[in-house]
C-alpha cells in the first residue's frame, strides 16, 4: 500500500491559528509518501531523507523518548491511533525539512493513513495535531495538518480556526505561487514559538479572545510586548479576510500588498522574522512581476512565499513553484 500527504504553504495568516483566528494555506505538490505492508506488533519505517530506520512498538510510552528524532512524530501518531496492527515500510519525501512547508504534518498525516485512519479530514487533522503535541511538546495550532488533510485542487483554504470551517478560495489562473527557501533551517522545538503562544494567551487574559478584539482593545494594553503581539494577531486576521476577497476578485495587487504588510507585522510586532528572511522578502518585492512576498509558517527561518504573475520565473535561491490542491491518498502500491 501507498499513503501520501502533501505539505503546505501558508499564503497569509501566521500565529493566528492557535488563537482561534483565520488562516489561508494551500496544500502543495510536494509531500511525503509511505509505502508499506502490514507488520504485527510494531511500526518499522526507513526514512530515505535521514538514512535511518525507526521501530516504534504499538504500546509506545513517551513519544519524546523515541530515537531517531524524526520517529517521534511517528510515535505520536501510533500513540494517538493505537492501531491493532503495525506496518513495515519506507518513507520518501519531496519536502525539504526545516523550510517551513510542514514536513512534520505531512509525515503525521501519511503515517496515520498508512495505519488505517478512517474519518473526516478534520478528525484526521485533529488526531495528527495531538500526535505532534505528544512528539515535541510544541503547542501548535491545527493549520498545518488541516491544510494537508483537506486540500482542494486549484484553491487556497480559508480556515476558521475557531469553528474549523473550511472554505475553498479559487486561485486566479493569472497568478503563480512560489516558495523560496531562505537557507536558514528552523526547528520549532528550539525556537521561541511556545513563548509567542504564551504571550498571546497572556494578552487574551487582558482584553479577551484576540479573535474578537479590535485595535482599540489592543491599544489600551499597558504591556508594550503583549500589545505588539496582540496587534499582529488582530491585524493579521483582517489581512486574511482581505486577501481571500482579493483572490476571489482576481485583484492580485491587493492580495500581494496584504502579504507584504503581513511580513512587516511578523517582523515588527511578532518578532519572528530574521535578517535572512527580511533580505529575501525585500529582494523578491523588488523583482518585476512579484505582487507581494512574506515569510511563511512560524518564522525563525524557513521559507518565503511570493505571489507573482503567471509567467514569472524566479531565479533567487532554492525555490519551487507550488501547485495548489495536492490531496491525501491511500491506495494499493
Amino acid at each position: 500500500m501507498r499513503a501520501h500527504a502533501p505539505g503546505r504553504v501558508n499564503l497569509i495568516g501566521d500565529h493566528t491559528d492557535y488563537t482561534g483566528g483565520l488562516v489561508l494555506p494551500i496544500a502543495i505538490d510536494l509531500g511525503t509518501t509511505v509505502v508499506f505492508e502490514p507488520l504485527e506488533g510494531s511500526v518499522r519505517l526507513h526514512s530515505g531523507t535521514f538514512g535511518s530506520t525507526a521501530t516504534v512498538p504499538l504500546d509506545v510510552g513517551d513519544p519524546r523518548a523515541v530515537d531517531p528524532p524524526w520517529a517521534r512524530y511517528v510515535a505520536g501518531v501510533v500513540q494517538v491511533l493505537a492501531p491493532a496492527t503495525g506496518i513495515d515500510g519506507t518513507i520518501a519525501s519531496t519536502l525539504p525539512v526545516g523550510s517551513g512547508l510542514s514536513s512534520s504534518a505531512a509525515l503525521e498525516v501519511a503515517v496515520a493513513l498508512a495505519l488505517g485512519f478512517d474519518g473526516t479530514p478534520l478528525q484526521l487533522a485533529q488526531a495528527c495535531r495531538r500526535a505532534e503535541h505528544l512528539a515535541v511538546g510544541v503547542p501548535s495550532g491545527l493549520m498545518d495538518q488541516l491544510a494537508s488533510a483537506a486540500g482542494v485542487e486549484g484553491h487556497a483554504l480559508l480556515v476558521d480556526c475557531r469553528t474549523f470551517e473550511v472554505t475553498p478560495i479559487p486561485l486566479p489562473d493569472s497568478c503563480a505561487v512560489w516558495v523560496v527557501d531562505s537557507g536558514q533551517e528552523r526547528a520549532l522545538a528550539q525556537s521561541e514559538y511556545a513563548v509567542r503562544h504564551d504571550e498571546c494567551v497572556a494578552a487574551a487574559r487582558v482584553i479577551g479572545p484576540l479573535r474578537d478584539a479590535d485595535l482599540t482593545d489592543v491599544e489600551r494594553m499597558d504591556d508594550p510586548v503583549l500589545r505588539r503581539r496582540a496587534r499582529h494577531v488582530v491585524t493579521e486576521n483582517r489581512r486574511v479576510v482581505d486577501t481571500a476577497a482579493a483572490l476571489a476578485a482576481d485583484d492580485l495587487t491587493a492580495a500581494g500588498a496584504a502579504m507584504t504588510a503581513s511580513h512587516a507585522s511578523l517582523r515588527d510586532d511578532f518578532d519572528v522574522s530574521t535578517a535572512a528572511l527580511d533580505d529575501l522578502v525585500s529582494s523578491l518585492n523588488a523583482t518585476p512581476g512579484v505582487y507581494g512576498a512574506r515569510l511563511t509558517g512560524a518564522g525563525f527561518g524557513g521559507s518565503v512565499v511570493a505571489l507573482t504573475e503567471g509567467g514569472v520565473a524566479l531565479a533567487a535561491g532554492r525555490r519551487v513553484r507550488a501547485s495548489a490542491g495536492c490531496s491525501v491518498t491511500a491506495t494499493p502500491e
